[in-house]
């Protein structure tokens, strides 16, 4: 079973973007990246995920790691209805990303996918490291890509350690926060990553959730 880690940036957003990728098997580790001059975020973050899943042949069960909500819940949830509904959006708008959705639904087919979101830059190692390689795509100054044994790595691949920021079930009232700024989402386990994020930015936006039913609901408005 293959695990992978994935991440995108975008300087601008529109603007140059990057994207990155770790896909650990058994004994080995691979490592991805690319870049175009004009993107956005959330089409960097749907390209990591759909480069990765386009270069394994051979696992058909897989986990893939995120910081992308918009990614997760896009592919877990709202895909099928989008294009069931002509890829409009519940008010009659085009689905922004079309082409990167009908090709990750292409990369999805026939396999058995876990999506997990992490909190982004939560010293995790190997998302860290995806950031680390969306970025330097994303600024023309690309780092050297990892292809060889778990072994010589020289970075942490232990899943326990990385899966210490699956965002967790909340008991609490305040599920999540959940912010919008220059078009890309962001879930936030408390009030001050979110305040830190979205104070002082011109027209962010941002919401708390009680339940993920309800996170789902302010991510969806926040994409449509």
């Amino acid at each position: 079973m293959a695990i992978i880690f994935t991440d995108g940036a975008a300087r601008g957003n529109p603007g140059a973007g990057g994207w990155g990728a770790v896909i650990l098997t058994d004994d080995s580790v691979i490592e991805l990246g690319g870049r175009e001059d004009h993107t956005t975020n959330n089409r960097m973050e749907l390209m990591s995920a759909i480069r990765a899943l386009e270069s394994i042949q051979n696992d058909r069960e897989m986990t893939i790691y995120t910081d992308s909500a918009y990614l997760v819940s896009g592919i877990t949830r709202w895909v099928k209805g989008w294009a069931e509904n002509d890829w409009k959006t519940s008010k009659k708008e085009d689905v922004l990303n079309k082409d990167l959705w009908e090709r990750l639904v292409d990369a999805t087919a026939h396999k058995v996918i876990d999506w997990k979101i992490i909190k982004g830059h939560s010293d995790t190692p190997l998302n860290e490291r995806c950031d680390v390689i969306a970025t330097s795509f994303a600024d023309k100054n690309p780092v050297v890509l990892y292809n060889g044994s778990r072994e010589r790595y020289g970075i942490d691949v232990n899943i326990k350690s990385q899966i210490s920021n699956v965002k967790p079930k909340s008991k609490s009232k305040v599920y999540s926060y959940v912010s919008l700024v220059d078009g890309e989402i962001k879930v936030h386990k408390t009030w001050e990553e979110c305040k830190a994020r979205v104070h002082g930015v011109p027209n962010a936006r941002y919401k708390k959730s009680v339940s993920p039913a309800d996170e789902e609901e302010v991510i969806r408005e926040y994409t449509e």
